[in-house]
């Protein structure tokens, strides 16, 4: 009897995994990438994330209740510790070469970009804001994500969530300006 119910068990944890897996893995790789700016990379880390929840569910336990604001505290957490293990010198490369040409005269030189490449223009300088400011902005902005769940997410209280997403628009704001 009790091998039948171990199957039964396995077969349950097993299908509500499928189902966690099929609803929230495409909101976390697209999180994923943005944080990165590598879809295979953030692959990588989304597999990373369910093999901890599944590794970390104990048989005999339903799924935790608020298992959406976990996938998203461990894909950021994920996310940043892969980006720690990268070289400091390739971020730096890549930095330089996202930096818009400059003028002879030292200043960036303005471009007016198409409407197609303002998003771009936009996530190009998202990824000069402070990881927790990243993590803000794309939680409420590409995730659509409210200030509760964001504060579930980032284990932060919802009016210091505000703060910083305040703040983070403020510096993209004074960084786009005269380029939108």
């Amino acid at each position: 009897m009790s091998a039948e119910r171990n199957k039964r068990t396995r077969r349950n944890r097993e299908e509500a995994m499928e189902a966690i897996v099929a609803e929230h893995e495409t909101p976390l790789l697209r999180y994923a990438a943005r944080i990165l700016n590598n879809p295979t990379t953030a692959q990588d880390v989304v597999q990373n994330v369910f093999i901890k929840l599944f590794r970390g569910w104990d048989t005999d336990d339903e799924p935790p209740a608020q298992i959406r604001s976990w996938l998203y505290r461990v894909t950021h957490n994920e996310a940043v510790d892969h980006i720690r293990r990268e070289s400091r010198l390739h971020l730096l490369h890549e930095k330089q070469a996202a930096d818009p040409v400059a003028c002879p005269d030292g200043e960036h030189c303005p471009a007016a970009p198409a409407t197609e490449d303002r998003m771009a223009l936009v996530l190009q300088h998202l990824g000069r804001l402070h990881p927790r400011e990243q993590q803000v902005v794309l939680l409420r902005l590409e995730e659509g994500l409210s200030y509760k769940e964001i504060s579930d997410v980032t284990g932060r209280s919802v009016g210091n969530v505000g703060n910083i997403l305040h703040h983070a628009v403020q510096k993209l704001s004074r960084d786009l300006r005269g380029r939108i």
